[in-house]
């Protein structure tokens, strides 16, 4: 199936069947040319974002993929703004009763309690101190996070109670919480990754439309190594055919800007992101499509996505190999991954209500 050319600013313009809706309806282009010469144009053509303002039960996921370096996890927000078409994220939205598509873009879940249900969860009798990874699935850092600052209210508390988090964004708004992230640091308990996914801006624009512009991510990385703040980057996603001849040049321009450390994750397309993804590849790569989708295919076993935790990160197959092999050929001529991170602290971890006792004494 092909959807709807993207809309300017906008990962894509339609939004695929539900799959969990048992029913599907496919509208009459004449009635759709009829609604559009009585509807405004402009609406159409640039949609607005819908901030969802959220009291959520609990914040913090727990993850029991043997893939992912960590335990817990905390999203503040459901839906991602940047539009990224490849994002894994989007079909969580249909859990919503909304669509991986457009939906996924302009309905923005905003879970304002956050930083309330991080302390519950924190002064829990029996909980043992380990890193939680704030933004694993959407960014924390889109654009709702400037005015909502959900993010920050959940980096207040980690100062307060001396808990390690990590982070990972595409967002350069990253650096208006440097003086959190500095007392973290100083600390050792905050770890940054910068994901960058191409230095073609006219790529960008497409593929990521309202991130930040390969320059100012790179801007992100220097000040926050110059800050003190661990950061690393990830090449997320590799997109075969598409972003992959930039993998050196990527690594080697992180790496000068001040990166640390360097990851890379393969293409992911769960559910049907698949068919969003071909749709853009025709919408913007036509000639490059059928190269692109057997590039990713050898790479999946000749389909186009497995869920197999032991490959879904890296893929399998000579094409993977060559990836992995040009990544680490990079990392390594570039003083990346030499050694073993080490852990962020634990130990200083005070728990919310403790600390609460501690200030009352002090009166």
């Amino acid at each position: 199936m092909q959807y709807g050319e993207a809309n300017k600013g906008r990962g894509t313009g339609t939004n695929p069947h539900n799959r969990f809706h048992p029913q599907r309806s496919e509208s009459d282009p004449a009635e759709i040319a009829a609604w559009s010469e009585v509807h405004d144009e402009a609406y159409q053509k640039h949609p607005q974002t819908e901030y969802i303002q959220q009291s959520c039960q609990s914040i913090v996921s727990k993850n029991n993929s043997p893939d992912i370096p960590f335990t817990y996890s905390i999203n503040p927000y459901q839906g991602c703004e940047h539009g990224c078409v490849y994002c894994y994220a989007r079909p969580s939205h249909e859990y919503l009763d909304l669509s991986l598509g457009l939906d996924f873009e302009t309905k923005i879940y905003c879970k304002t309690n956050a930083a309330e249900k991080l302390r519950i969860f924190l002064d829990q009798r029996n909980y043992r101190c380990e890193t939680i990874a704030i933004g694993g699935n959407t960014d924390p850092y889109q654009p709702s996070e400037r005015q909502l600052k959900i993010t920050r209210s959940l980096l207040n508390v980690m100062v307060d109670t001396k808990h390690p988090v990590t982070l990972i964004t595409k967002s350069n708004l990253i650096l208006r919480d440097i003086d959190l992230l500095r007392e973290l640091a100083f600390q050792n308990l905050v770890k940054v990754m910068i994901s960058v996914t191409t230095m073609d801006v006219k790529l960008k624009n497409i593929l990521e439309p309202r991130a930040a512009s390969p320059k100012a991510r790179l801007k992100a990385i220097e000040t926050l190594r110059r800050e003190g703040i661990p950061v690393g980057v990830m090449v997320a996603p590799v997109i075969p055919g598409i972003n992959d001849p930039e993998i050196e040049d990527i690594v080697t321009q992180c790496a000068n800007a001040g990166a640390l450390n360097a990851g890379y994750i393969l293409l992911r397309l769960p559910h049907q992101l698949k068919e969003l993804y071909e749709s853009w590849l025709q919408q913007h790569y036509p000639l490059r499509k059928e190269k692109a989708l057997n590039l990713l295919r050898e790479c999946r076993n000749g389909e186009l996505y497995q869920s197999d935790f032991r490959t879904r990160q890296s893929g399998v197959g000579h094409f993977a190999r060559l990836i992995e092999q040009r990544f680490s050929i990079a990392a390594k001529r570039n003083g990346l991954n030499l050694r073993r991170d080490s852990p962020l602290r634990t130990d200083l971890f005070t728990p919310p209500g403790a600390s609460r006792q501690i200030d009352l004494f002090s009166l």
